[in-house]
């Protein structure tokens, strides 16, 4: 298809001029695309399925991913000309603009897979450029081959590799060998870590500071806690610095055209006292920490904080790779741990348009941990949720998950048995879940819809367990992570207080 285009160079990142390419947006939406599977992971019925018609130049299914990138650059082609500014000889577009006019693209579209890939390649590229990682800590769409591959052999060594695979397990009555194994398994990776820890300083790194990150409901917390009391046990002493207290106040988050608030990018904190903060807190210096009050929306007071000699620096936050944070900190009195719910579970989906295997999605199951968390303990309608989402996969696509290659250590915060535990919340009706009438009028926000229609099928495929048996701590221990979510945790979870 022939698009008008009157856009001849592109301002590059020197601020040199280049020739235009559309080839180059082809090339890169392609990439991300091969990247999950091919763009038939997105396809939705009466939102994008005419696109794929309109590329199907052999009949109905026949559309190729060549095909459907080169449409869709022809779309992106046309935003661009529709700016008048970029006509302007001196002032074209620059790459930056051109990368978000591609993402404008597919997220409007309903492409929210490719999406997340092509985001995740473009801002790992951006920090190998800016030197925070190196091409081999580059882990091109956030699922990287290596440790995909290792947790599809631990599934396939439980019999656990597809979603019917685990139905069968929680029809059978043997869902309590999977629950053993995989808090086993988890827990290993808790002593590796420990371990890991020890060993560095045994070698004589001088370790000042620990950093817990990873995205949003990975179990963070959980894992923070169990952490640390591994190393308390080879005598080491913290201080734990709530990283909280630095957002900034309300007045400098503006809502959005739904009143929403954007909390989920690093610079919601006031990046620049953190580090500066550090810098004194490790020279040994004491700090006037911010007490911030939620409740009121700003900082309320101060607290003085000193970091003993012989203590380390414990610091669980979304954000904590976030080279800016961290600047001037010598890397070896630094120890980071980076947790993800990570399973790799198959959907079966032959019957479908696609013989391919189609993999359940982390953060699909994150989404139903926030959900749950959001509306139990932080009174927030699940809409909201589902609404806000957005901005929480944005974050974690610029500045955390592209930056996991920086991890000392990586622990998988995700469990096989997940699903048949948090369905039950979900089902029937259950205040934890939106309904489908509650996005009449959100119909324009298609991010939402498409994640939501996506887990409903999701859970709808899924067995669930009985709520009794669920609760019981004698099935999953009240120390278990995803209690973090579900509730019945015997570890404090403070922002579940």
């Amino acid at each position: 298809m022939a698009v008008i285009n009157k856009i001849s160079k592109v301002i590059n990142r020197d601020r040199a001029l280049l020739t235009f390419d559309q080839g180059r947006i082809v090339r890169a939406l392609f990439r991300a695309a091969v990247s999950i599977g091919g763009f038939e992971r997105d396809y939705l019925p009466a939102i994008n399925d005419r696109i794929f018609d309109a590329c199907a130049a052999g009949g109905p299914g026949t559309a190729t991913d060549e095909a459907i990138a080169e449409f869709l650059s022809d779309l992106v082609v046309t935003c661009l000309n529709a700016n008048p500014y970029h006509l302007v000889s001196n002032f074209p577009p620059t790459v930056e603009q051109i990368q978000d006019v591609v993402l404008h693209v597919l997220r409007s579209y309903g492409f929210t897979i490719t999406a997340d890939a092509y985001e995740c390649f473009r801002w790992g590229h951006h920090w190998v450029r800016q030197g925070a990682i190196t091409s081999r800590q580059f882990v091109c769409n956030g699922y990287p081959t290596a440790q995909m591959e290792k947790i599809e052999q631990w599934n396939r060594d439980h019999h656990c590799v597809t979603i019917a695979d685990l139905n069968e397990i929680t029809r059978s009555g043997k869902i309590d060998q999977l629950i053993d194994a995989a808090l086993a398994a988890y827990e290993a990776s808790l002593d590796e870590a420990a371990a890991r820890v020890i060993a560095r300083i045994n070698a004589g790194d001088k370790i000042k500071l620990i950093w817990i990150s990873g995205p949003s409901s990975s179990g963070k917390t959980t894992t923070t806690v169990k952490l640390t009391e591994r190393l308390r046990r080879h005598g080491l002493q913290f201080l734990m610095l709530n990283l909280d207290d630095y957002f900034w106040p309300l007045i400098a988050h503006p809502t959005d055209w739904i009143d929403d608030r954007n909390y989920e990018t690093p610079e919601a904190l006031d990046i620049q006292s953190i580090n500066a903060h550090l810098l004194k807190l490790l020279a040994g210096e004491r700090v006037a920490k911010p007490i911030y009050s939620f409740k009121e929306g700003r900082r309320i007071g101060t607290e003085e904080v000193k970091l003993e000699r012989d203590q380390i620096l414990l610091l669980d936050c979304l954000h904590g790779f976030y080279p800016p944070i961290s600047k001037g900190i010598d890397s070896h009195a630094i120890f980071r741990l980076y947790i993800e719910a990570m399973n790799v579970l198959y959907e079966d989906d032959n019957k479908g348009r696609t013989s391919k295997k189609k993999m359940t999605r982390f953060e699909d199951i994150r989404l139903l941990r926030r959900t749950l968390r959001d509306a139990k303990y932080r009174n927030h309608n699940p809409l909201s949720t589902f609404l806000h989402w957005h901005y929480v996969r944005a974050g974690e696509l610029y500045s955390i998950i592209p930056l996991k290659g920086l991890a000392d250590m990586i622990i998988n915060g995700g469990m096989p048995f997940d699903m048949p535990v948090l369905k039950p919340f979900f089902s029937g009706n259950s205040r934890y879940w939106p309904k489908q009438e509650d996005f009449a009028q959100y119909r324009t926000f298609l991010d939402a819809r498409t994640r939501y229609e996506r887990l409903e099928s999701l859970l709808q495929s899924v067995e669930g367990l009985p709520l009794t048996q669920i609760k019981d701590h004698r099935f999953i221990p009240g120390d278990a992570l995803v209690r973090e979510f579900i509730g019945g945790s015997t570890i404090k979870i403070p922002h579940n207080e």
